[in-house]
C-alpha cells in the first residue's frame, strides 16, 4: 500500500482503516478503533509502523528472527499502562529503523492521558546487539527473565564491535522505567552490547523512573542526547562501553514521582555514572577487559542545587566515575550538583589514570561546593586539575541564554551560552595523544564548553519537550 505524508490531509481515516484491515494475528497487530492498533505478540518479520496510527504495546514485545522494524516520522507508540512493564525489545540480530525528524519526532510514551502520566508507566526501549563487553558467561539483562512473557535477554558473548542494530534519530521516550522485579527497573533507553554500525542521534528521555540512557558494553556512538528529570542516572556506562558521545544535556530539578508499584526512585540521581566491571562474570574484577573507556564531549549536566529533595549526603554528584572506569571527558559544563562536580572512587580507577586511559579536560564547574570528591588516595595529574575550572561566583543561569528551574516547557530553555559567559569559551579545540586516538573523526574539539555552541544551531529545538505528567 502506498504511504505518503500528504495522504494524511486527504484521507487519514480511510488510510488508517485500510492499514488495520491488512494486519492479521500472525503479525501480532490487531485493530481497535480507526487510527489505532495493538501490538500484543512478537514481531518476527519485517514490519513498518505508520504515522497515521497510534500503536499500543501490550506486554514485553520483542523484534526477533532478524526482523527489521521501520517506524515512520511522527509515529506514536504507547506502552500500555494496564499491561505491566510493556516494552519494546530489539533483540540480537534484529534491527530498528526509527528515522524521525525535528518537525515529526517518533514518540514512545505512556498510554495514560496527558496530566495523568507518571514515571514507570511502562518499560522502555531496549536494543541488544552483538558487540563485546567485559562480563563473561551468560549475563542476563536487568529487568528481564521474570516469567514466560518476559524471557531472559542475554547480551554477553558478543563478537562484532561493528554490529548494526539500526538507527534511532529524533526519538523521544517518555514516562518509562517500570520495575519488573525489586531493584530491577528497565531504563528509558537501554543499549546492551550495541555495535558501532548503529546510529544514535537526537534522542530524548523524559521523566523516566530508572536511568535515562544506559550502555552495557558495546561500541555504539551517539550525538545530541537530552535527558530531562531522571529517576536515577542520566547517562550510565559500564561493562566495557567504548563508544563516543558528543553534545549531551541532563537536567534535574527534583525527584521524579513514579506510578504506585512501579519501582523506587533514586534519592541521589547523578548526571553521569560510569563503572568498569562489577558483579558475576568479571574475571579480573574491576580490571576486566575491555575497559570502560568512552569519549564524552560537550556535556551540560545541570543538577537540582541545595534545598531540594535530592540527598547530598549520599549522592548528588554531577559525575560518578568508579569501579575501574576509564574514559575521556572533555569540554563539559557541570552545574548545581549539591555534593560536587566529580566523584572519583576505587583503586582500579586510579590505575586507569596512571595508565593514561582516563583523562578530563576543559570542564567548567559552577554552583557546586567542590570540583572533586575523591576516595582511595587519588593522585590527579597537575595538567588535569588545571584544565578544570570552578567559578564560585558564577551562576548556572548566567551560562545560558534562557534558563528556568523548575521548568515545564521548551520556552524555559535556550542552552546557548550568551556572549561573555564562561561556557562560551575555554574549550579544547585540538586533541592529542590517547584522547585523539579514542575520539577519531567522530568527536571534534570545540572552542566552547557545554552542549551548545555560541551563535550555533539550537539543535534541541522543535523535537524536545519538558513535562512531568
Amino acid at each position: 500500500m502506498l504511504r505518503l505524508p500528504t495522504l494524511r490531509a486527504l484521507g487519514a481515516v480511510l488510510l488508517a482503516s485500510a492499514s488495520l484491515a491488512a494486519c492479521n494475528e500472525t503479525d501480532g497487530i490487531t485493530g481497535g478503533t480507526t487510527g489505532a492498533a495493538v501490538i500484543s505478540t512478537n514481531i518476527t518479520a519485517n514490519r513498518t509502523l505508520y504515522a497515521d496510527t497510534v500503536y499500543t504495546l501490550q506486554g514485553f514485545i520483542q523484534v526477533t528472527n532478524g526482523a527489521e522494524l521501520t517506524i515512520q516520522p511522527g509515529t506514536v507508540i504507547q506502552g500500555d499502562f494496564a499491561t505491566l512493564g510493556s516494552s519494546l525489545f530489539i533483540t540480537r540480530g534484529a534491527r530498528i529503523n526509527a528515522n524521525g525528524t525535528a518537525a515529526d519526532p517518533i514518540v514512545f510514551t505512556s498510554s495514560r492521558p496527558v496530566g495523568q502520566r507518571q514515571a514507570g508507566d511502562w518499560g522502555g526501549l531496549i536494543i541488544i546487539g552483538n558487540a563485546t563487553s567485559n562480563r563473561t558467561g551468560s549475563v542476563v539483562l536487568e529487568g528481564t527473565g521474570t516469567g514466560p512473557s518476559n524471557p531472559q535477554q542475554v547480551y554477553s558473548g558478543g563478537t562484532d564491535d561493528l554490529d548494526n542494530s539500526g538507527t534511532l534519530r529524533y526519538v523521544r521516550v517518555e514516562f518509562a522505567g517500570y520495575a519488573t522485579a525489586a531493584d530491577a527497573e528497565l531504563n528509558s533507553f537501554t543499549f546492551a552490547a550495541v555495535g558501532s554500525g548503529t546510529t544514535l542521534e537526537y534522542l530524548q528521555s523524559l521523566y523516566g523512573l530508572d536511568d535515562s540512557f544506559e550502555w552495557f558494553g558495546g561500541t555504539v556512538d551517539g550525538k545530541y542526547l537530552v535527558s530531562y528529570e531522571s529517576g536515577d542516572d542520566h547517562f550510565d556506562m559500564s561493562e566495557g562501553y567504548r563508544g563516543r558521545l558528543q553534545y549531551l544535556i541532563a537536567y534535574q530539578s527534583r525527584l521524579v514521582v513514579p506510578r504506585p508499584g512501579a519501582g523506587s526512585t533514586s534519592g541521589d540521581p547523578q548526571g553521569i555514572e560510569n563503572d568498569g566491571c562489577a558483579g558475576a562474570g568479571c574475571t579480573d574484577g574491576q580490571n576486566s577487559t575491555p575497559l570502560t573507556t568512552p569519549v564524552v564531549a560537550n556535556f551540560t549536566l545541570v543538577g537540582s542545587g541545595l534545598g531540594t529533595d535530592i540527598d547530598p549526603t549520599s549522592g548528588g554528584n554531577g559525575m560518578v566515575l568508579r569501579r575501574g572506569t576509564g574514559g575521556y571527558y572533555v569540554n563539559g559544563l557541570v552545574a548545581r550538583w549539591p555534593k560536587g562536580a566529580v566523584a572519583l572512587r576505587d583503586a582500579a580507577t586510579q590505575t586507569r589514570i596512571d595508565d593514561g586511559v582516563f583523562d578530563m579536560r576543559n570542564v567548567l564547574v559552577v554552583e557546586a561546593p567542590a570540583i572533586f570528591n575523591v576516595s582511595g588516595g587519588f593522585v590527579l595529574a597537575d595538567s588535569v586539575e588545571r584544565s578544570i575550572v570552578r567559578d564560585a561566583a558564577a551562576t548556572t543561569a548566567s551560562q545560558f541564554t534562557t534558563f528556568s528551574m523548575p521548568a515545564t516547557s521548551a520556552a524555559s530553555f535556550d542552552w546557548t551560552p550568551p556572549a561573555g559567559a564562561l561556557a562560551a569559551s575555554g574549550g579544547l579545540q585540538t586533541f592529542a595523544g590517547n584522547l585523539s586516538t579514542a575520539a577519531g573523526v567522530f568527536v571534534q574539539g570545540t572552542s566552547y564548553r557545554g552542549a551548545a555552541s555560541p551563535g550555533g544551531a539550537k539543535w534541541w529545538t522543535g523535537w524536545t519537550v519538558y513535562a512531568t505528567n
